[in-house]
């Protein structure tokens, strides 16, 4: 609703010659989340703007796909709002406490530094304005301008790592240190930086390895940046990181001939110091 709000008044005052499309997907998770549709539809059309909606049952794609629920309702959303906004930018409500929350999971899942970018305030058509702002001040702003908006009772389901984080580790941190917060999105914004300089040297080396017969492994790069670049021929999806580290052993070994699987039906063949990808 900030969010909407906030780009509406936007174009209302001239400031952006934009076309606003507004997108709701009903993920169909709990029984009142048909009225979530309404009060979204009834909001743009309130402010005279199209709302595009759409149910997906996200528990039977979870299913079928193979994922969690989050990860599902993610995926789920994404392919939504690209098919709803085929051209031009989307634009999501992200904030900085989703971003400091993000960070703590990747950390927790071992991630390295490319989890530790959080999420971007952009990535290609996805735009991100309220990325560095907080939760709590964006409430207060609705709450002081009078602009109704649901909270999600999922929110508060203790099964699912990131509300945990959000209700008992964060504010924690938050105690221990005030602005906790703002400094893990310092951190995360550093760690883009180089992450993306490291991207740039991998890409560089990629380039200068990258032949008829494969990828050149024969004066094999430092770790670090081995890993970098093979991740990048690869391409996404990423393959887990024991993949790779499989890949960079059977690379940087004495035997030829290694076959490795790297998910999503893809192969690498190690042979004569060489990588082939399939």
């Amino acid at each position: 609703m900030a969010l909407l709000h906030g780009a509406a008044r936007l174009v209302g005052s001239g400031a952006r010659r934009w076309r606003l499309t507004v997108g709701h997907l009903d993920h169909e998770l709990r029984a009142d989340s048909a009225a979530d549709a309404i009060f979204v539809t009834d909001a743009a059309a309130a402010l005279g703007l199209p709302a595009i909606v759409r149910r997906t049952d996200v528990a039977a794609l979870a299913r079928h796909e193979k994922l969690g629920l989050e990860e599902a309702g993610r995926a789920a959303r994404y392919r939504f709002l690209a098919e709803a906004a085929p051209d031009g930018l989307i634009a999501t409500a992200h904030t900085a406490d989703d971003a400091a929350e993000t960070v703590l999971i990747n950390l927790l899942r071992g991630s390295g530094l490319s989890g530790a970018r959080g999420i971007p305030a952009r990535r290609d058509r996805i735009v991100r304005p309220l990325i560095d702002e907080r939760r709590s001040v964006l409430r207060r702003w609705l709450d002081d301008a009078g602009v109704r908006y649901r909270l999600d009772p999922s929110n508060d389901d203790a099964e699912f790592l990131r509300n945990r984080l959000r209700r008992d580790v964060l504010p924690v941190l938050e105690q221990l240190r005030p602005g906790a917060v703002d400094a893990i999105g310092r951190f995360a914004r550093l760690a883009a930086d180089d992450d993306a300089l490291l991207d740039a040297l991998a890409a560089a080396e990629l380039v200068r390895r990258r032949g008829d017969r494969g990828i050149d492994w024969s004066r094999p790069p430092d770790r670090a940046l081995g890993r970098r670049v093979l991740r990048l021929a690869i391409g996404h999806p990423a393959p887990a990181a024991e993949r790779i580290e499989a890949l960079l052993d059977a690379a940087e070994g004495p035997r030829g001939g290694v076959s490795i699987e790297l998910g999503a039906g893809r192969r690498a063949v190690v042979a004569e110091r060489r990588i082939a990808l399939d």
